[in-house]
């Protein structure tokens, strides 16, 4: 966490796998699915979600069709803060963060339900999955393993990382050992939605406890 996977799909750990299968794409991003390849609209691909965990699910959203998440971009920048350069910090883990926004909020607890907006992308800046494009963040518990470990670390903070506040913008940088590792994710027939071993980039918004 993306063709439909449910919305508690898209920071699993686990890797998805695709098949053909053509089957309605269910809404629940960060809980444990496989992903499915079905055509959702005129000529577009869906990935939805099958039989994962809820933690695996959580751990890859991949809710938009493929052909979505590549024209998919970030909603427009409201705050200056935004439109600066983002210098990151690299905690001890490897996770890298930069603020766009502190929030005003109160900061998320460990078991927390929480909602966040995210823009998920590739280092080469090609987009693999949004909440925004499909108009509903993500609802998860935080810091209890449902997402890929960058997510726990990045908005509950630790190792070095400040928490996010509820209202907050920030953009997390995860090497492969935060995110799917040199598994990757929604591989099928030797591609790679994610490949191995890649580093992934995050806009993420916190909006605040669920």
């Amino acid at each position: 966490m993306a063709n439909a996977l449910s919305s508690s799909s898209l920071l699993s750990p686990t890797p998805i796998k695709l098949s053909t299968t053509v089957s309605p794409p269910s809404h629940h991003h960060l809980r444990r699915h496989t992903i499915n390849s079905t055509t959702s609209s005129s000529n577009s691909i869906n990935i939805k979600p099958l039989n994962f965990t809820r933690r695996q699910t959580i751990g890859f959203g991949l809710c938009l069709t493929l052909s979505d998440a590549a024209a998919v971009s970030p909603p427009p920048s409201s705050a200056a803060a935004e439109s600066t350069a983002c210098e990151f910090t690299v905690a001890d883990s490897g996770l890298a963060f930069c603020d766009k926004l502190v929030g005003y909020g109160s900061q998320p607890v460990k078991g927390q339900l929480i909602k966040a907006h995210y823009v998920g992308k590739l280092e080469n800046g090609k987009v693999f999955d949004s909440s925004y494009n499909r108009g509903k963040p993500l609802t998860f518990r935080i810091g209890v393993g449902e997402v890929i470990k960058g997510w726990d670390e990045g908005i509950l903070g630790g190792n070095g990382v400040p928490p996010m506040l509820a209202g907050g913008k920030r953009t997390l940088k995860l090497p492969p050992q935060l995110g799917y590792g040199m598994r990757g994710a929604g591989c099928k027939g030797g591609s790679c939605i994610i490949p191995p071993d890649s580093v992934l980039l995050f806009d993420v918004e916190f909006i605040g406890k669920a």
